[in-house]
């Protein structure tokens, strides 16, 4: 379309109302829509990945201090029974 402008000295001059941009195709479209969806879709999974990593580090802090309270707690059953005191005489088998 075109429209008609009227200048001060009382010419016309013409000008486009058509749309300046560049012009994009439909594949160059979809192809730029298809791409902003991976990386939106890339960008949820590492949040994703992120909070896992995040939730086993924390789950593993976790087991570690579990485990050393286990371990205190065998050391200390092993050193209050018999079966495991370490004696200065040897057994004498026939």
């Amino acid at each position: 379309m075109e429209g008609e402008l009227e200048e001060e000295d009382g010419s016309f001059t013409n000008i486009s109302l058509a749309d300046d941009r560049p012009t994009v195709d439909r594949g160059t479209a979809a192809l730029h829509t298809k791409q902003d969806n991976e990386v939106f879709t890339m960008n949820c999974d590492m949040d994703d990945l992120s909070s896992r990593v995040d939730a086993v580090k924390e789950e593993n802090l976790k087991l570690k201090s579990e485990n050393q309270v286990l371990g205190q707690y065998i050391e200390n059953l092993m050193s209050a029974s018999s079966v495991f005191q370490t004696t200065g005489t040897k057994s004498k088998r026939k």
